[in-house]
């Protein structure tokens, strides 16, 4: 008896030749969750598009019980799912802190409204991941870890029968990360549901996994029981193996003079959105050369404080804020304050929808934009492709940055922070999506790069992920 819920049989699609060298076999059977994994541009999200119907197909077919659509039986859930729910392209990064230009984001109630859940299913599912609690704030305001579980959930909705997270616990705390792993369980129980993770580390590898599909330079490798290949020590150093170049950082590029004795001094501070209170009562500061992790649970305020360093929150002009010296209201404009901050959050690739290549999103480091190109000289595209280079993404230079996966998106994003050499680096989960490999290169980098003279806020939700050079800590708690 056939048990397959779905089947991928000798499939090429069109760009087989750029992508998969191999004709592409696969089945979920019932009862089984996988994990896909495999190092940063292994293939894994291309494969998922295959799957979910995105590109056509030059051979095989794509079958799913009952003759079902794969729309009706799957659903793909990944972080850019935002752009469901936002017209990016009427919108600009710094909107979701102008409380007068958000009006184009619904709220998140409306945005549940609209999913037509059965009756009662939609309560359940938002209390137990406490979706409940930012109800009233628009999609757009949603801090990195409260959106990817409300598109969990959205997706829980239409209750499917298989369920593919992109790297699911990506910006979860660690007790959302236990949420979703309880959740995993009831779904399969009680619903029926199967579970498919693409991730890029076998730390991420949820508990509920049976079987392993891993993928390398556009191979599929032949499926694996999932207890047997974390055990496989071997078979893991092979599958992510990488090499790199050393570490030598590009000369002739300095942001700034070091001309100051404090990065930031914050005095009471105190951020507030309607009934909403995010911040209260902060003090905080921050010398020159310091190294400090900003911890906190989702919701917590840490995109808000850091939005106050970046400049891109206009309540900071009614707060006691002083960056690198100058109070702010003082004649300092934003565009002098960003050209000394290297700056890296996953939100960032949200506001990057037009066609532009992976150089041009690096280059525009410079001029500290988001979302457009702007014509940059041959001096600052050499420079660019140094760090490219650095990352070990230079055979990204000329592919679209829509177009390359969520870890290559990462590099890309990287390696813009680091182009003009700032005085400051603000890593907001600098790890997101990356391989082991590619994680420990990059705060190999990371640590290298801040000297004596450098200054760094890094934030992340895993402990294992904080680099040596880190000496200072702030933990916010969220506002009752």
């Amino acid at each position: 008896m056939d048990t397959s819920i779905l089947s991928v049989q000798n499939v090429c699609p069109v760009f087989a030749s750029r992508i998969f060298s191999q004709p592409i076999n696969w089945d979920i059977k019932e009862g089984e969750h996988w994990a896909i994994i495999g190092p940063n541009g292994a293939g894994k999200s291309r494969l998922i598009d295959i799957v979910m119907g995105k590109h056509a197909l030059r051979t095989g077919e794509i079958r799913c019980r009952n003759g079902a659509k794969i729309s009706e039986i799957a659903k793909y859930v990944a972080f850019t799912n935002i752009y469901t729910f936002v017209d990016v392209s009427r919108s600009y990064y710094q909107q979701r802190w102008n409380t007068g230009d958000q009006q184009t984001a619904p709220f998140v109630r409306d945005v549940f409204a609209r999913a037509n859940a059965e009756e009662g299913v939609g309560d359940k599912l938002t209390a137990l991941f406490g979706v409940n609690e930012w109800m009233d704030k628009r999609i757009n305001m949603l801090s990195s870890g409260e959106l990817r579980k409300t598109l969990i959930v959205l997706s829980l909705l239409s209750k499917p029968r298989v369920l593919i997270l992109d790297n699911p616990y990506i910006g979860l705390d660690a007790e959302s990360r236990c949420v979703l792993n309880e959740m995993f369980d009831r779904l399969a129980c009680l619903e029926k549901v199967q579970i498919v993770a693409v991730v890029s580390n076998p730390s991420d590898v949820p508990p509920i996994t049976t079987r392993v599909l891993p993928v390398k330079d556009g191979l599929l490798l032949p499926p694996r029981n999932c207890e047997g290949f974390l055990k496989d020590e071997s078979f893991m150093g092979e599958l992510f193996d990488k090499k790199f170049p050393e570490i030598g950082f590009p000369s002739g590029n300095e942001s700034g003079s070091s001309d100051f004795e404090n990065v930031l001094v914050f005095k009471n501070v105190r951020i507030k959105y309607g009934n909403r209170t995010i911040l209260e009562k902060l003090n905080w500061t921050m010398r020159r050369g310091e190294k400090w992790l900003l911890q906190g649970e989702n919701g917590s305020g840490k995109s808000t404080l850091l939005s106050l360093i970046f400049c891109d929150n206009p309540q900071s002009y009614a707060n006691d804020i002083t960056l690198f010296d100058r109070k702010r209201g003082a004649g300092q404009s934003i565009w002098e304050v960003k050209s000394r901050i290297g700056f890296v959050s996953p939100e960032l690739t949200t506001y990057y929808r037009k066609n532009i290549t992976c150089l041009e999103v690096v280059a525009s480091g410079f001029f500290d934009i988001i979302g457009s190109p702007r014509s940059s000289n041959a001096r600052q595209q050499n420079l660019a492709l140094q760090w490219m280079r650095m990352l070990g993404i230079e055979y990204l230079k000329e592919a679209s940055f829509l177009n390359v996966s969520t870890g290559e998106r990462q590099l890309v994003l990287l390696a813009r922070a680091f182009v003009k050499k700032p005085d400051l680096l603000i890593m907001d989960e600098p790890l997101h999506g990356l391989d082991m490999n590619h994680k420990i290169r990059v705060n190999n980098i990371i640590s290298a790069y801040c000297s004596p003279e450098k200054s760094l806020i890094y934030v992340t939700h895993y402990d294992n992920e904080i680099p040596p050079v880190v000496n200072r800590r702030m933990t916010l708690k969220k506002q009752d």
